[in-house]
């Protein structure tokens, strides 16, 4: 038996490239930066380093979700890994391990985008709020 199964979040490196097949069907191709933390042999110091994730979502949803995915958008993403390789027109070889995405969620805000923000906030729904309308506290 074989699993294949991934799971990773990070901000989008672009906006998300989007077109049909020659049948009809949705491709939406984006990159996702995900950090590795490492120590630095030299410094001694904890630092971040990228590792640089392509992204690939296919029908209905590819559609409805491309224009909300911007450059910089925290996003997390279930999927699965797929390795294709092809040929260049000057013969070399050449080959690439992708996600194809499963689930998508939003990490950041409708208007934090790649300006920062709270990463904890969902796309599109605001805060549930708080008030009871009468101004007392809520017991949690």
């Amino acid at each position: 038996m074989s699993i294949n199964r991934v799971n990773i979040s990070g901000n989008l490196t672009r906006d998300a490239e989007h077109r049909a097949t020659a049948s009809g069907l949705s491709v939406l191709k984006m990159g996702v930066a995900v950090n590795d933390r490492r120590k630095n042999q030299e410094t001694g110091e904890w630092e971040d380093v990228p590792n640089f994730v392509d992204a690939t979502m296919f029908g209905a949803r590819a559609d409805a979700l491309a224009q909300y995915l911007v450059k910089g958008t925290k996003v997390a993403i279930e999927g699965k890994l797929r390795w294709s390789s092809w040929e260049t027109p000057q013969g070399d070889k050449r080959s690439k391990l992708e996600v194809v995405v499963d689930e998508i969620e939003f990490m950041s805000s409708r208007n934090s985008g790649s300006s920062g923000g709270s990463s904890d906030e969902s796309f599109g729904s605001p805060a549930p709020s708080a008030s009871t309308g009468d101004d007392e506290e809520i017991p949690f």
